[in-house]
């Protein structure tokens, strides 16, 4: 399984902190955030990865290299103009291949995710013998978490392990999920598109799953957010 970090984000909540410095280099506990999860996704045996970048992008090259020092092998795709998640996958899904792959956002702190539980989600979903697999099989998995207080709304309901846009109690999507490479097919190399109305679009016909997870787990989104982590 490969892995792809959504890294192109601007990250204006965090200025001036991002101005000279692109937001997944800020350091959570003197380590970038975007360490953490290469550190955790190699821990998991999940050595491929790429990584999309816009903002000072060459900063996070310079910074990780080809992740050898890691024990990754890491591959770049540039976005002159950060092109959203699901413009970011098109544009790089030739370094992706047609494999599910598990994708995470940079500025995320989740220090303890288990990446070995992603490698298959879907894959089982595969062996139920369903007689139309492109109908009704998942076509994504995604880590859904408590929500935080700026979010209170949640984004996504939980029926065992079906996620769904409505219903109560309601869950925020952490960031993390597994996709099938195919679900981005109307999407263009080059185009901008986020990656949230695709989900809710397959969530209406019953083809996302997901679960809870319940460990630590912050979106750093703001310099008051990254100083508690580091206080």
């Amino acid at each position: 399984m490969k892995a792809m970090i959504f890294a192109a984000g601007r990250g204006e909540r965090m200025r001036p902190l991002t101005d000279d410095c692109p937001k997944p280099l800020l350091k959570v506990r003197g380590r970038p955030l975007i360490v953490w999860h290469i550190l955790n996704l190699v821990r998991a045996g999940i050595k491929d990865i790429v990584i999309n970048h816009a903002h000072l992008g060459h900063m996070i090259e310079e910074a990780l290299g080809d992740g050898a020092q890691f024990g990754a092998r890491i591959v770049y795709s540039a976005e002159g103009t950060a092109l959203e998640t699901a413009g970011g996958v098109a544009k790089a899904r030739h370094l992706l291949g047609e494999e599910p792959f598990v994708a995470i956002a940079a500025d995320v702190f989740c220090p303890h995710f288990d990446f070995e539980q992603v490698k298959d989600v879907l894959q089982d979903n595969d062996m139920w013998g369903n007689p139309h697999p492109h109908d009704k099989r998942d076509v994504a998995w995604l880590y859904l978490v408590k929500n935080p207080p700026h979010h209170q709304k949640g984004d996504f309901a939980l029926n065992s392990f079906s996620v769904a846009n409505e219903g109560e109690p309601r869950y925020t999507f952490s960031g993390i999920g597994v996709y099938r490479t195919e679900i981005f097919d109307t999407v263009k190399p080059g185009d901008s598109a986020q990656i949230a109305p695709i989900l809710r679009a397959y969530a209406d016909r019953g083809q996302v799953g997901g679960e809870f997870y319940r460990g630590d787990w912050t979106d750093v989104g703001t310099p008051e957010r990254l100083a508690k982590l580091n206080g």
